[in-house]
C-alpha cells in the first residue's frame, strides 16, 4: 500500500464493503464498518477524492440479455518503443468491444478482452484493428466457451494484510 494514502482497517472494511454493495446507504456502511454515519460519510468522501474509488456502477448479468462472444487476444506489436506501445493503447481504447487491456510480460505484449455479438463481428473488430496500422505483428485469439466464475473487486484482505 502506498504509504502517502495512509488507509487504515476501517477504509479498507468501507472498500470491502463498497465493492460487494456499491448501492448501500451511509448508515448501513457506517454500521456494517463501526462508525457512526457522519465520521463514515468522511472517510468515503476522502476515498473518493485521493482516487481510490473511481466510481460506482451496475454489474451486469449479461447473459440475461443474450448471447454474446467473450475473447481472449494475445497481440504483439512490431516495435516495442514507448510511444508505439502508447499508440496501440490509445487505439484500442477507443474500441467499445475492448473491455480490457493489460500491457504485459513474455511472449506477447497485449492481452485484451473482448466481448461481441458473435464470431463475425469479432473478426470485423480484427479487422478494424489491424488496419488502424498500430505495428500488431500478430494475434492469437481464444474464445471463451463458459464462465464458471467471475470475481467483481479486489481480495482487499488477503492483499494487505501484514506478514509475519
Amino acid at each position: 500500500m502506498r504509504a502517502e494514502l495512509e488507509l487504515d482497517r476501517t477504509d479498507l472494511k468501507i472498500l470491502a464493503h463498497l465493492q460487494r454493495m456499491g448501492r448501500c446507504s451511509n448508515v448501513e456502511l457506517a454500521d456494517v464498518v463501526g462508525l457512526s454515519p457522519s465520521p463514515c460519510l468522511a472517510r468515503v468522501k476522502r476515498l473518493e477524492k485521493i482516487g481510490v474509488i473511481e466510481g460506482y456502477g451496475a454489474h451486469l448479468a449479461m447473459a440475461k440479455l443474450g448471447d454474446f462472444l467473450i475473447v481472449f487476444t494475445q497481440i504483439t506489436i512490431s516495435s516495442h518503443r514507448q510511444r508505439d506501445l502508447r499508440r496501440f493503447e490509445e487505439a484500442a481504447e477507443g474500441f467499445p468491444e475492448i473491455l480490457e487491456c493489460y500491457n504485459v510480460s513474455g511472449g506477447y505484449d497485449f492481452l485484451l478482452k473482448i466481448v461481441t455479438r458473435n464470431v463475425s463481428h469479432f473478426q470485423r473488430v480484427m479487422d478494424d484493428l489491424l488496419r488502424a496500422d498500430l505495428g500488431i505483428e500478430r494475434f492469437s485469439s481464444y474464445i471463451v466457451l463458459r464462465a464458471p466464475f467471475a470475481k467483481h473487486g479486489f481480495p482487499l484482505d488477503p492483499l494487505f494484510q501484514a506478514h509475519p
